[in-house]
C-alpha cells in the first residue's frame, strides 16, 4: 500500500551531513512529542502517523548521531542521558512550531468539504449520528456521506476519510484512536433483575447473527465470577435494531452492546442517551447488572489515513467524538 508519510518521516532535500539531516526541525519536534507522550504509540496517534513511521524515524535519528536517545523496556519508555540533554532544545523547537500552527489556525477559514464516513451500524445510528448533529452546528460548512455497515472496509480503496470500527486490534497501516469502551449485556422489559446468567435458559433470547442452533455463552461479572449458559435463541438475524424493537415490545431478552440500548459506562455526553430513550419507545432494563457477555471485543476505534493524506476536518471530528465520549 502506497500511503504517504508525513513531514516527520521525510528527510531534508538539501545537502547535509547525516547527523545534520537527522536533527532537523521536524526530527526535533518529533523527538519532543515522543518524550512528552511517553510512548511511540501515543505520539503516533497525536501526530496522525502510524507507529511504524515514528519508530523508523527515531531509529534513523539514533543511527545518524550514533547515540541512543530512548531507554526502552516492555513497560516504559524513558530518556537516556543523551536524550535528556537533547530534550530541552527539542522542546523549544516543538513549542515554536506549535505557536506558528496556532497563529495560522486563527487566520484559517472554518472547516469545510465533504467527509466520507463509515461506521458499524449500531455505533453509527445510536452514537455517531447524534454527535454529528452537534458537530455540524459547530462546523456548518462540513458535509457528510455516511455508510453505516458492519462489513470490513478499506479506507484507501473506498475513498473514506474515517471509519469507526468495533475492533480490539486495529490495522497498523491506519492511524487508530480508541473512542469508546463498551460491554455486551442482557436487556428486557422486565423490572426485576435476574439472579445470574443461568436464568436466561428459561427466557426467550434475541441474538444478533446467531443461527437457530443453541450455543454456549460465557458471561463474566465485574467481581470476577464467570458463568456459562447454553442459549437457544427464539429470534435472530442481522438487524440489531429490529431485535431491540422486539425486546421493547416484550418478546424476550436481547443481547446487545450497551451503547445501542442505554448510556455506556463513563459516557460524558447526554445527547446519546437522549437519542436512545426519546420518543415513544419504552426503556429496556439491564436484567443482569454487573454481568457482560465475553465476545473478545470491547472497543470502538476511529481509523483515519496517516498525514498528510488525512484531512483536518477528519482529524477534528475524531477529536470531537473522542472527547465527547471520554
Amino acid at each position: 500500500m502506497n500511503t504517504k508519510e508525513s513531514r516527520f518521516s521525510r528527510g531534508p532535500r538539501s545537502r547535509q551531513t547525516p547527523a545534520e539531516a537527522a536533527l532537523d526541525a521536524n526530527a526535533l519536534e518529533l523527538f519532543a512529542r515522543i518524550a512528552q507522550a511517553g510512548s511511540f504509540a501515543q505520539a503516533a496517534r497525536d501526530l496522525g502517523l502510524t507507529r511504524a513511521a515514528v519508530s523508523r524515524r527515531i531509529a534513523s535519528i539514533e543511527a545518524a548521531v550514533g547515540l541512543s536517545l530512548f531507554a526502552r523496556s516492555t513497560r516504559s519508555l524513558g530518556l537516556t542521558e543523551a536524550g535528556r540533554r537533547l530534550h530541552a532544545r527539542a522542546r523549544a523547537v516543538r513549542d515554536a512550531a506549535e505557536s506558528a500552527r496556532l497563529a495560522l489556525r486563527h487566520t484559517r477559514d472554518q472547516l469545510d468539504g465533504t467527509l466520507r464516513i463509515s461506521a458499524s451500524a449500531g455505533f453509527g445510528r445510536h452514537v455517531l449520528a447524534p454527535l454529528l448533529a452537534r458537530f455540524q452546528m459547530l462546523h456548518p460548512a462540513v458535509r457528510y456521506e455516511l455508510f453505516f455497515t458492519d462489513r470490513r472496509v478499506d479506507l484507501l480503496r473506498e475513498g473514506l476519510d474515517i471509519a469507526f470500527r468495533v475492533t480490539n486490534h486495529p490495522p497498523e497501516v491506519w492511524v487508530a484512536q480508541p473512542v469508546l469502551r463498551f460491554a455486551v449485556r442482557a436487556y428486557s422489559m422486565s423490572s426485576h433483575p435476574f439472579p445470574a446468567p443461568s436464568a436466561l435458559v428459561d427466557q426467550p433470547t434475541l441474538l444478533l447473527g446467531q443461527g437457530e442452533e443453541p450455543f454456549v455463552s460465557v458471561w463474566q461479572h465485574e467481581d470476577g465470577r464467570r458463568d456459562e449458559v447454553m442459549l437457544q435463541p427464539s429470534a435472530w438475524g442481522s438487524d440489531l435494531d429490529g431485535l431491540i424493537a422486539l425486546a421493547r415490545h416484550g418478546s424476550g431478552v436481547v443481547i446487545a452492546p450497551d451503547y445501542c440500548v442505554a448510556t455506556p459506562v463513563g459516557l460524558a455526553n447526554p445527547v446519546v442517551d437522549q437519542c436512545n430513550v426519546a420518543g415513544p419507545w419504552p426503556k429496556l432494563q439491564d436484567v443482569l447488572p454487573g454481568w457482560r457477555l465475553q465476545i473478545g471485543l470491547d472497543t470502538v476505534h476511529a481509523l483515519t489515513l496517516p498525514m498528510p493524506a488525512g484531512s483536518e476536518a477528519a482529524r477534528t471530528l475524531v477529536r470531537f467524538v473522542r472527547d465527547a465520549l471520554a
